[in-house]
């Protein structure tokens, strides 16, 4: 009997185990920019989703607008690349802003709420294939995860500022004070992973900024684990 009870505890141990890794985070990517007038609402949508317990919600604010008359000042051209990297491995031939990339994979118009809700519920019920630990060690953040699926994936730690308001001067959004949210300010590849065995990997992420750990499949494909500590 008792070693019925064991056998029925570990069971229950591994289910557990299981349902958190179906049910982790899911990332949001917005690709926006100050000088975008078309931005403000999908801006104002990543703030109610940055607070969600369920979704990692980071604004990646991209350079090509500049040109127009007024310079982001959170802008980098390696959020632009990044945008691009995303439209090779679909396909696309042009980039635009709001664009929303949901767990890697999916490309929604991020001013479109119910799109945007609907995407967001179906990766949530998919799940990732990762549950991805991640604890503080002083300056440096450790990361975990449990072996599983094979393949070539990238672990990148991403940076952000939580939020921001900008007094736009010039160009289409001139005279507004528009507020930002999960404002990417750096996204660093730390490692690569073959999932086959457990990942145990430490790194620095000194300062009080919130830190991300995404793992995903190499080429922007998609997201399949990831985890936040505000």
């Amino acid at each position: 009997m008792r070693t019925l009870l064991a056998l029925l505890s570990f069971v229950g141990l591994l289910q557990a185990s299981q349902v958190a890794a179906q049910n982790g985070p899911v990332v949001v990517e917005l690709y926006t920019s100050q000088g975008c007038s078309s931005c403000p609402p999908a801006d104002a949508m990543l703030h109610d989703l940055a607070k969600r317990d369920d979704v990692i919600a980071l604004a990646l604010h991209v350079d090509y607008w500049d040109y127009i008359g007024w310079k982001d000042s959170f802008a980098s051209p390696q959020f632009t690349e990044r945008q691009h990297a995303y439209a090779r491995a679909a396909s696309a031939t042009t980039v635009y802003t709001p664009q929303m990339i949901i767990g890697g994979v999916d490309h929604v118009i991020g001013s479109r709420s119910m799109q945007v809700m609907d995407t967001l519920q179906a990766h949530s019920r998919a799940g990732n294939a990762f549950d991805v630990g991640l604890t503080r060690r002083g300056g440096n953040v450790f990361i975990t995860a449990a072996a599983g699926r094979g393949g070539d994936y990238i672990v990148q730690l991403v940076r952000y500022t939580p939020e921001e308001t900008v007094a736009i001067r010039r160009g289409e959004n001139a005279g507004r004070n528009l507020s930002y949210a999960n404002i990417v300010t750096s996204w660093d590849v730390i490692g690569r992973w073959d999932g086959r065995v457990a990942l145990a990997l430490e790194t620095n992420a000194a300062g009080d900024s919130p830190v991300v750990v995404i793992i995903q499949q190499a080429a922007n494909g998609p997201i399949v684990g990831a985890a936040q500590l505000r």
